[in-house]
């Protein structure tokens, strides 16, 4: 069955938990829906999810073929593109112009992708426009590393942390000292070329855990925002939300403000702060150019980013609201068990904490008494899930 001119939708690319959140966000306010993602998923299953298609590879040339055969074969053209996933953004911002005249497009164009994706030209803008960030050296070759100036611990990352995460199963090698960074330096080399990667004082993180300040903005103007912390993550260190908080720190606002504005960003972005005890300051870690794995919580708080999408993009007149449910708390049972129980057994957590925080019944992300089905799937599709992970 093809689709019949009239309301406009949305497809949405990749179903993971995000995506599934997307979805539902979208459905619930009467929006047509199709679920695109590489594997079976979660919001193929959600009753928001008119039709499901399985893609070829998010970075691929045919997944870009892919969706314009889509476009045609359904009768969609129009229709919001809208990625939830790094490679599936990237490829769309490098096509745009291929891409437009089937579609409306809320991915950033390629300069400003490259600017919040390329960590060392983030990292640069952000010394331009005073926006604190940790230490960080860019040494080109081996022989450039000035260790003396180094401060340990040291993060390596990739400066494109997409290409890097593929090539290491990893988001960064944490250098403890000088003893062992010969040895990280040398398996860097076997996996990528050196001059992709760059070295960043670790901030202490005692119990400090990474703010997310999330925004809608159009032409570097925030319209809509909203926060919260990973309480926890796994892995336990630079790792995805299991567990976290909404929370309204009003300190990230000027910074998060400067950013957007300097990058003149149009769309949704998660921009993640960490306090540095040592001066107490606010330091950028990352920019994510999409919605993030726990955007329901800012859907639940009243922040609906893919209604505010839709309607942008069609030119629907909306107000755009200011977060409220701080405190409100969010988990992913099927994650946050086993790592906590990982947690427990390292001394980062103790039962009682985990038991207390369970106790205050956080939004589950993926059960929904009105649209039940995904909660079936993802104990389903577990086996399967770990195996990709």
């Amino acid at each position: 069955m093809r689709f019949t001119a009239g309301l406009p939708g949305v497809i949405v690319i990749e179903g993971h938990v995000q995506g599934l959140a997307n979805t539902r966000a979208l459905g619930k306010a009467g929006i047509p829906v199709i679920v695109v993602s590489e594997h079976n998923c979660l919001a193929r299953y959600s009753k928001y999810c008119k039709k499901f298609f399985k893609c070829p590879g998010y970075l691929s040339s045919e997944f870009i073929d892919f969706l314009i055969n889509l476009a045609v074969s359904e009768g969609i053209q129009g229709w919001v593109l809208l990625p939830s996933n790094d490679h599936a953004v990237f490829n769309i911002s490098g096509n745009i112009e291929k891409l437009k005249g089937h579609f409306k497009i809320i991915s950033p164009e390629p300069q400003i992708l490259e600017s919040v994706y390329n960590k060392e030209s983030l990292i640069k803008i952000c010394q331009s426009i005073d926006i604190p960030v940790p230490l960080s050296w860019f040494p080109e070759e081996p022989e450039e590393m000035n260790i003396s100036e180094f401060e340990f611990p040291l993060l390596i990352k990739g400066k494109n942390g997409l290409t890097f995460y593929k090539s290491f199963g990893k988001k960064a090698f944490l250098i403890e000292s000088l003893d062992n960074i010969v040895k990280v330096v040398e398996t860097i080399k076997a996996g990528t070329a050196f001059s992709n990667v760059y070295f960043q004082n670790l901030l202490p993180v005692e119990k400090n855990k990474p703010v997310s300040f999330t925004a809608f903005s159009i032409k570097g103007e925030i319209k809509s925002y909203w926060m919260g912390v990973k309480v926890r993550e796994h892995p336990l260190q630079f790792g995805t939300a299991t567990y976290s908080r909404a929370v309204n720190n009003q300190e990230l606002i000027p910074l998060a403000e400067k950013l957007v504005r300097e990058l003149s960003f149009t769309g949704v972005c998660e921009i993640e702060f960490l306090l540095d005890s040592r001066d107490n300051k606010y330091k950028l870690i990352e920019v994510n150019a999409r919605t993030w794995l726990w955007v329901d919580m800012a859907i639940k708080s009243g922040i609906n980013y893919p209604l505010m999408v839709y309607n942008y993009l069609n030119n629907i007149a909306m107000e755009y609201p200011k977060p409220n449910n701080e405190g409100l708390e969010w988990i992913h049972y099927l994650t946050d068990i086993p790592f906590s129980l990982a947690g427990i057994a390292k001394g980062h957590y103790s039962f009682s904490e985990i038991i207390k925080s369970y106790l205050r019944l956080p939004k589950p992300a993926v059960f929904d008494s009105s649209d039940i089905l995904p909660s079936f799937a993802e104990i389903a599709l577990l086996p399967f899930l770990i195996l990709k992970r």
